[in-house]
């Protein structure tokens, strides 16, 4: 059992909260702490649905409004969806970086030699990187038009 699965009738939910049941039902129907329904539409709270009236009790005896506590429970619902998105693309990207093993980074020197950079390696000040845009067949948006194979001036 995690912390999602709805697995507390409304009178264990409502002991475990400390709160009337009368309270869950309008909290659901305000749509504040909103449980998952069986086929049958009995109402089923989770272990987080627990915590949160716990904490929508604690805010509101502190003087908090409910509008005010619901806009609070969403975000922190939001960021608890953010943080698994980035666990997950953390995940993606090792798991990209592991299958490319042969992928490196290249840099030019201020002659024109062009070599490897290894991940750890820092680039010396002295070292120009000269980027140079393709020259385009007619039609060319950067106004080169010489028509010849000579290199396009640098950028």
């Amino acid at each position: 059992m995690d912390a999602e699965s709805p697995v507390f009738a409304i009178a264990v939910a409502a002991e475990l909260s400390g709160m009337h049941p009368q309270t869950l039902r309008q909290y659901d129907r305000i749509g504040l702490v909103v449980p998952r329904r069986t086929r049958g539409g009995s109402r089923r709270y989770s272990m987080r649905d627990i915590e949160q009236l716990r904490e929508v009790a604690q805010l509101s005896s502190e003087g908090m409004s409910l509008p005010a506590i619901a806009r609070l429970l969403d975000l922190e619902d939001e960021v608890r969806m953010l943080r698994r998105r980035v666990t997950e693309l953390e995940g993606a990207l090792r798991a990209e970086r592991e299958n490319r093993p042969g992928v490196r980074v290249f840099a030019a020197g201020s002659t024109g030699q062009v070599f490897s950079v290894g991940s750890a390696r820092r680039i010396r000040r002295s070292t120009e990187v000269v980027l140079w845009r393709p020259r385009m067949v007619s039609g060319d948006d950067t106004g080169d038009e010489r028509g010849d194979d000579t290199p396009p001036t640098p950028r």
